[in-house]
């Protein structure tokens, strides 16, 4: 029996809902699986209840991201773009990125140790050679590089000034984020106004300072989150992630959120 026009346009419209509701539940099946794959060394890393109160920023990011969107922290101490390679651990992420999925690449800090051959690259060749596999293991897959500069120490001139420290390395990135057309968190350039922002005496309650130690490198909480919270302002700034995305940017985040867990045996 065939249908009129008319019975053909009503049968088209009543299914609409239907398509849309199956269409939005793909979509949303497919950001409830979207994984933010961190490679990076100790300022970005889990730490754990023998480090504490020490804490990586990597810690902290989940605060500022929606919930179903994972992330898999694979930062490890003392790193560096090149040693991260050779360890097999960007094997590691790429064995297991999907398409849709984001790797966020942060090197820097040790990389600029030229005393270790195992680490050690040079910024306007070595280091960007290694960023590039980064790049371009996370692109063959289907996934999203991020490029974001390394976060700034505590270091201060006698004036009170914030100092840089990471020499030609962030410029080394900026450029290499310019020529392969990649998404560029600027942590560098942030962190170092933040800090300056703070200045010298408050800064310390940021950093890692405890009884026995004055560490100007790495963070406890109160940094960890507001380093986080830098990262996720610019994920969704560069339009790697939608307002969707993150939630929380402008919210205090309890210190009582971090937590170390132990060591694996």
């Amino acid at each position: 029996m065939s249908l009129s026009r008319r019975q053909v346009a009503v049968a088209a419209v009543g299914a609409l809902p239907l398509a849309l509701s199956v269409t939005g539940t793909a979509q949303a099946a497919g950001r409830r699986h979207r994984t933010l794959y961190i490679a990076g060394d100790s300022t970005a890393a889990q730490k754990y209840a023998n480090a504490a109160p020490e804490t990586g920023w990597g810690m902290a990011l989940p605060f500022f991201l929606r919930h179903g969107l994972t992330v898999a922290n694979h930062a490890v101490n003392g790193r560096s773009s090149k040693s991260f390679v050779d360890e097999g651990r960007l094997d590691a992420i790429l064995g297991v990125i999907k398409p849709g999925d984001v790797l966020l690449i942060q090197f820097a800090h040790n990389d600029e140790k030229a005393e270790d051959p195992t680490r050690y690259t040079e910024p306007w060749s070595t280091y960007q050679a290694h960023l590039r596999m980064y790049v371009e293991g996370a692109r063959a897959r289907g996934a999203r590089p991020v490029l974001a500069t390394a976060v700034e120490r505590r270091r201060f001139d006698a004036g009170g000034k914030a100092v840089p420290t990471h020499g030609e390395y962030p410029a080394a990135m900026r450029a290499l984020a310019a020529e392969e057309r990649v998404a560029l968190l600027d942590v560098q350039a942030l962190s170092l106004a933040l800090w300056q922002e703070l200045g010298v005496e408050e800064t310390k309650r940021y950093f890692n300072w405890t009884a026995s130690e004055q560490d100007n490198t790495h963070f406890n909480p109160p940094g960890a989150i507001a380093v986080a919270r830098l990262v996720a302002r610019e994920l969704l700034r560069a339009r790697v992630l939608g307002p969707g995305d993150v939630r929380r940017l402008e919210a205090e985040i309890p210190e009582s959120w971090i937590t170390w867990p132990e060591p694996a045996a």
